[in-house]
């Protein structure tokens, strides 16, 4: 859009610089307003009677106990909520796509040790949990499909629609296109990696209260949630309301990393019986329930291949991929799968690629997203070429070096289907790292280590990362910007933010868009009543798509204040300068400040509102990561000692907010690759639904994190490119590269995660140390 008036004096200039977080005054005292804090009058309280069994059928289910005990108000079943189903897709993907199966209770069959079968109502949350224990249910247990590697071959279907227990698969170009390339090979690293399943884990459990008014047929929601206008949306649909009759809100979400972005059965089920009910109905999420039931991740497998000159440089790669879905993936899992095998060949000059991936039910939880959903083609691959480099005789960092994309070599198309990269760094981000960390140095000392009996290894991952996807759902977010008398500017936007710190970016951007101080930007978020359409904090998209949304409204309020004050001042608009909070005549002393202007517009002050709609396919940020280790060769213990980070995010709206999204991800990356692990033993049965079995990250595991910066402008407003996945999607290759590293000595391999100390032993172990 092109502005009337000039653009804001460069003066006031906060875009690029660490300014404290508006956010942590509250958060950081106790004050924020989780779901937890909402009450409503008479408000009741709902837990969920789950199944003790991976699979079994329902015979009968008996709450008359339940319904006997003082203060339960209603026990639901699948009878009394899974009719009153309208519609159950997400904007996302369209009412079009091939769905798989999703009643909010289970009906006839529970098909994951959690699923929910019954719904109970009580006054309080003790009666509610005292009650779930009398609700009486009669099972006869199945056979269970606990492991998804043997799903496709088993006697038992998880669903009977779904034959082989597949739900789906898709494909890009054929192994006919890579066949010459590998046969003429001079070396094909070629392996099978497995990586465990495992969880986001959020501070804040899922939740959510609901109130329905029926005298004037409104649904008012407070979620934990990514993005409050698709559950207002899909809300909607399910209920067969008018949008506009329904209500969500939300202040502050503690932490989602894509569990929160859609709502899944439970949500649905309090949507659907608080209109069965008389006053608000909250639910509360305990960990159990999280750990159990709120769905797993990452749990995959990929025969991955790669084709080299005989100088170590790329012919072709490809990868066949397989996921476990569970028993209910939300949303669609198939579509999300494809992204492993088009991001398989990474910020490498790879001609050729092939690639294809099968989602396989189980009778487990079921699939959800988490930070960076395609991340199993960054372990595979770069597992891949460190092995390959030690079988070729070559150091890990000079193969990729022979193979690694520059700046100057953008745009490059991606053979594996995806829009061709660009506006990029990988070679760069990649020599700073290794600059930072002094790769040389650190190759000496481990060589003095080892001759003393200890044993360090520096592992790599390099990626490219899409982000702000022109996907249309995606693609558009809206902004209000309004003055108000008082010359105070107050910004509204979707919000959605679960931890990255949306309030202070949109600030920033305004402040910057206005030419006014830092402190003089409110902003509202987080209430479709008032907010415009935004898609929410998903796929590392806010940044970008919010920097839009302020510059179009920004310009659009611009225009309207030159209008404003070119008329009492009696000169054209274009003769009006706006910025430092005033609009001043060009050659003269002549101005009228922000507030003065907004008096004359009305006790409402002056707004705009516009909509931005990303243009780009894809802007691509990029990293290196490095990470250095020590491994207790008879514990299996891996100490890690420095973790390096190098990347390329465009101009960094605030590096403090950069730098927290990197680290957040680099540690559940260091999680998963050491620690983390949601396993199930052969009937199905969670073995890891406490803190005791399920082991994060903390202190103690994660080093400092040092950063590199890079910034290199995407076609994007500002320049801005997306941050949130990317430290979720390097760390665990390269945590798992150092500790094959320093067991390289031994000849140990590692191709399955997590690299636990008894995983370690037992390759030590079996290669005979």
């Amino acid at each position: 859009m092109t502005d009337t008036a000039t653009a804001p004096s460069p003066s006031t200039r906060y875009t690029g610089s660490r300014v404290a977080r508006v956010e942590d005054s509250r958060l950081l005292t106790g004050h924020g307003t989780f779901v937890d804090d909402i009450q409503r009058p008479g408000m009741l309280h709902a837990c969920f009677v789950r199944s003790p069994f991976a699979r079994a059928l329902i015979n009968e289910i008996d709450v008359s106990a339940a319904l006997a005990l003082p203060g339960v108000r209603a026990v639901f079943t699948a009878a009394d909520l899974n009719s009153e189903v309208h519609e159950q897709w997400y904007s996302s993907y369209g009412p079009n796509v091939p769905d798989t199966p999703r009643p909010p209770l289970a009906v006839d069959e529970v098909r994951f040790v959690g699923d929910p079968v019954a719904l109970v109502v009580a006054e309080n949350r003790y009666i509610a949990e005292d009650a779930v224990e009398l609700v009486e249910v009669d099972y006869e247990p199945l056979t269970a499909v606990a492991d998804y590697r043997v799903a496709q071959s088993s006697d038992n279907l998880v669903h009977p629609k779904f034959p082989n227990n597949v739900a789906g698969g898709l494909a890009g170009p054929p192994p006919s296109v890579v066949e010459a390339a590998f046969a003429s090979a001079a070396h094909v690293a070629d392996e099978t990696f497995y990586q465990q399943a495992y969880a986001p884990v959020p501070m804040e459990t899922r939740g959510m209260v609901v109130e329905w008014a029926a005298d004037g047929g409104e649904l008012t929601v407070w979620a934990a949630t990514q993005t409050p206008h698709e559950v207002r949306a899909f809300g909607a649909r399910l209920l067969g309301l008018e949008p506009e009759r329904v209500r969500v809100l939300m202040r502050d979400t503690g932490g989602g990393f894509g569990q929160k972005v859609v709502p899944m059965r439970e949500d649905m089920c309090i949507l659907l019986a608080s209109r069965k009910v008389p006053a608000a109905l909250k639910w509360i999420e305990d960990r159990r329930e999280n750990l159990m039931a709120a769905g797993q991740a990452r749990h995959e497998h990929g025969h991955a291949r790669i084709a080299f000159a005989a100088d170590g440089t790329i012919l072709a790669a490809g990868i066949e991929h397989t996921q476990d879905v569970g028993a209910y993936p939300t949303p669609w899992p198939v579509g999300a799968a494809a992204a492993v095998g088009l991001l398989f060949p990474g910020p490498y000059k790879v001609p050729l690629a092939t690639w294809s991936t099968t989602s396989v039910f189980s009778n487990t939880a079921g699939r959800h997203a988490y930070r960076g959903p395609w991340q199993f083609e960054s372990v595979a691959r770069e597992l891949l070429l460190d092995i390959a480099a030690r079988d070729l005789g070559l150091d890990p960092v000079e193969l990729r070096r022979r193979n690694m994309l520059s700046r100057d070599e953008l745009p490059y198309p991606n053979p594996a289907g995806m829009p061709p990269y660009d506006h990029s760094s990988p070679l760069e981000t990649f020599e700073l790292a290794l600059k930072m960390l002094d790769y040389d140095a650190f190759r000496a000392e481990q060589a003095a280590a080892r001759a003393a009996g200890r044993y360090l290894g520096v592992g790599t991952c390099t990626y490219i990362e899409p982000t702000a996807t022109g996907q249309p759902y995606y693609a558009c977010e809206g902004a209000v910007i309004r003055i108000d008398p008082s010359g105070q500017v107050t910004v509204i936007v979707n919000g959605g933010s679960a931890g990255n710190s949306l309030e202070t970016t949109v600030i920033q951007l305004t402040a910057d868009a206005l030419g006014v101080s830092l402190h003089n930007v409110d902003t509202i978020q987080g209430d479709t009543s008032v907010t415009p359409f935004g898609s929410g904090t998903a796929g590392s998209r806010s940044g970008s798509a919010t920097a839009g949304a302020v510059a179009e409204t920004a310009s659009v309020l611009r225009a309207k204040l030159a209008e404003l004050a070119s008329a009492h001042l009696g000169v054209a608009p274009e003769d009006i300068e706006i910025g430092d909070g005033q609009a001043s005549v060009t050659g003269t002393s002549l101005s009228m400040t922000y507030a003065q202007i907004a008096e004359l517009a009305g006790p409402g002050g002056v707004e705009a509102s516009a909509e931005y709609t990303a243009k780009a396919p894809m802007l691509w940020s990029n990293a290196t990561h490095v990470c250095t280790c020590e491994v207790d060769v008879v514990t299996g213990k891996v100490t890690l000692l420095r973790y390096i980070v190098g990347e390329d995010v465009g101009p960094m709206i605030n590096p403090n907010i950069v730098e927290g999204q990197i680290a957040g991800g680099t540690v559940q990356g260091i999680g998963g690759a050491l620690l983390e692990h949601m396993v199930y033993d052969d009937d199905g049965n969670p073995l890891a639904s406490t803190f005791v079995d399920y082991l994060l990250p903390t202190t103690t595991e994660v080093p400092d994190i040092e950063y590199g910066h890079m910034e290199t402008p995407a076609p994007g407003p500002g320049g801005h490119k997306g941050a949130g996945e990317g430290g979720a999607i390097g760390a665990p290759p390269a945590v798992i590269n150092a500790v094959a590293d320093a067991l390289s000595p031994f000849g140990v391999k590692i191709t399955d995660l997590p690299a636990s100390p008894a995983a370690i032993v037992a390759l030590l172990t079996e290669a005979g140390h």
